[in-house]
């Protein structure tokens, strides 16, 4: 089950949909092709599946429209801030990792975004303290992404 929702003193957090759905054959499809119908773009998509049922997590480039689609057609959802940390490579992992590790905030889970706009990489964490690793990441000058960031 996803953390409870964390607010940040980023002005326009990432925002992350949790989408709780039956484990069957098909049914991400389902919702990938719902979104692409309506010209809303994954920008990051992980799932964690258990026998009768999984949970996607994902981020988009347009919450509002996200939201609205899945009202309508009753997918049961959660929504969240997560911290975006872009990364140009491998060392910067390893470099944004270090710095939650040294300040000693727990990661409760953690993904790649599949793309985003200037082709740069990104990481998508749920994190314990999020104002604290803000804090911390900008110190050592990582960018820390605002959904504006992710937006086409």
């Amino acid at each position: 089950m996803d953390q409870p929702s964390v607010e940040t003193t980023l002005p326009d957090p990432v925002r992350q949909f949790s989408v709780f759905t039956e484990n069957k054959v098909g049914r991400l499809s389902d919702i990938t092709k719902l979104f692409a119908k309506h010209q809303v773009h994954l920008m990051a998509l992980t799932t964690l599946d258990t026998t009768d049922s999984a949970i996607v997590r994902m981020v988009v480039d347009d919450p509002e429209k996200a939201r609205m689609l899945l009202r309508e057609e009753g997918i049961s959802y959660t929504e969240s801030s997560i911290l975006a940390v872009e990364i140009a490579g491998e060392r910067d992992v390893e470099s944004v990792l270090l710095c939650i590790l040294e300040a000693e905030i727990n990661i409760h889970y953690i993904y790649s975004f599949l793309s985003r706009p200037m082709g740069r990489s990104a990481l998508a964490m749920s994190i314990e303290d999020m104002d604290f690793a803000l804090e911390i990441l900008g110190s050592r000058n990582h960018k820390v992404l605002s959904q504006r960031d992710i937006s086409r």
